[in-house]
């Protein structure tokens, strides 16, 4: 049995070794990414705020080495989810269950400005860009901001605005600048109530300021003012944006895609086509976009697929719970 898995973010990565940790020879599984490694998303912080060099967070896929499984890096370039075939740059590719887990593209240019006049650091080349900007950075008016929803990741705008205060602090800087986090939540990570009121807290004690339940529409470059989509606007000498999040096109050619993600079974992650799941930032079951969702996901998929080597063994379901 082929098992193509599509992109090796923490649930193709999940799903790929928990498989080959059981069956081993017994599949051939085909892991398939564009990019030469995983980076964790906290890790883009480390780097961003100067703490760690971008070389220290790369995990390259090329030392995989599970039984059972190969890497192939390449750019897909077309699904078909009916003949569960794959075309990419480095060859065509035929499977007997595919999992697409290619996570969400980000689109800094969908929000006006937010290339001209600000930064995203949600992607691993932006976060490691925002480094040399804050390296020149003596201090002002900072805003952390949402562009749009779904975004993936919860906790990390608030992370980033946490780092902020200790990184204007050390550079004694802090006294002089503000800092506002934009987002559209009500709380800060609103699946964990506990978390967000001790960001709250965290946030008063360091002269925060939190905007719940807006998003920035847009950015006016000449006038460096950030603008919300109730109306208001707000002043930055530095803006850090979440960018807009959308499905990888070659998921939404596909034919894959309802309302923009991709709706599964919620128990199995099953998709519409016998067969082909999904799992992570690229479904809309209904949880989080963040890794720990994916891997969950990503075991239940697994559990599903081994069901079916498995003499009386029973698939195990999805319960959107994650820690």
């Amino acid at each position: 049995m082929r098992i193509l898995v599509l992109g090796a973010g923490f649930g193709g990565l999940e799903l790929s070794t928990s498989l080959s940790d059981e069956f081993g020879e017994e599949l051939e599984i085909v892991l398939i990414d564009k990019n030469e490694g995983f980076v964790f998303g906290f890790s883009k912080l480390d780097v961003m705020f100067g703490r760690k060099l971008p070389a220290d967070v790369v995990h390259p896929y090329r030392d995989l080495d599970k039984p059972g499984l190969r890497f192939v890096r390449a750019t897909i370039h077309s699904i078909d989810p009916v003949a569960k075939h794959v075309e990419t740059d480095a060859g065509a590719f035929d499977a007997d269950i595919i999992v697409i887990a290619l996570g969400a593209d980000l689109h800094p240019s969908a929000t006006p400005g937010l290339i001209e006049s600000g930064h995203e650091f949600y992607t691993v080349p932006g976060a490691f860009a925002v480094c040399d900007v804050l390296a020149r950075f003596d201090g002002g008016d900072v805003i952390v901001g949402v562009t749009s929803t779904p975004f993936k990741c919860p906790p990390a705008p608030s992370e980033t605005v946490l780092l902020m205060h200790d990184f204007l602090t050390r550079r004694g800087v802090r006294a002089g600048s503000s800092i506002s986090l934009v987002m559209p939540l009500g709380v800060p990570i609103p699946p964990s109530p506990a978390a967000s009121e001790a960001l709250l807290v965290a946030f008063a004690e360091r002269g925060i300021s939190w905007y719940p339940e807006r998003l920035v529409s847009g950015l006016d470059p000449a006038r460096s003012v950030a603008m919300f989509s109730d109306g208001a606007e707000m002043p930055y000498d530095l803006f850090l944006g979440v960018p807009v999040h959308k499905a990888p096109a070659v998921v939404e050619e596909s034919g894959l895609t309802v309302d923009g993600w991709v709706p599964v079974d919620p128990l199995t992650l099953e998709t519409q086509f016998a067969g082909v799941y999904a799992v992570g930032d690229v479904t809309s079951v209904g949880t989080p976009k963040a890794g720990v969702f994916a891997e969950g996901q990503a075991s239940v998929v697994a559990e599903q697929i081994a069901a079916t080597l498995r003499v009386g063994s029973s698939p195990a379901t999805y319960d959107g719970r994650g820690v």
